[in-house]
């Protein structure tokens, strides 16, 4: 069998027990962005899975971007990352 040579940990466990690997993150090429993936993307940042610059590159996303969806797990929880709860959770 042949691993692939990353920097880093594999996996990663989080407080609630549960295990967190590189093949449990959304694809490069993720366009759809739905709550749960926003939400395994900032746990492996938080549980140092990957770095935020690789998260960065590997989403092209914006730190902005990946800032907000931080502070809202953060802060809210995963239901924060929800189009439909924005209202609810945008802090004013």
């Amino acid at each position: 069998m042949f691993l692939k040579r990353v920097d880093g940990p594999r996996r990663v466990t989080l407080p609630d027990g549960t295990i967190l690997t590189r093949a449990d993150l959304p694809p490069p090429d993720t366009r759809r962005w739905v709550a749960s993936r926003k939400a395994v993307v900032v746990k492996a940042v938080i549980h140092g899975l990957i770095p935020e610059a690789e998260a960065l590159e590997r989403y092209a996303l914006s730190e902005e971007e990946f800032a907000l969806w931080r502070q809202a797990v953060e802060t809210h929880g995963e239901k924060a990352l929800k189009v439909t709860s924005i209202q609810k959770y945008r802090q004013l």
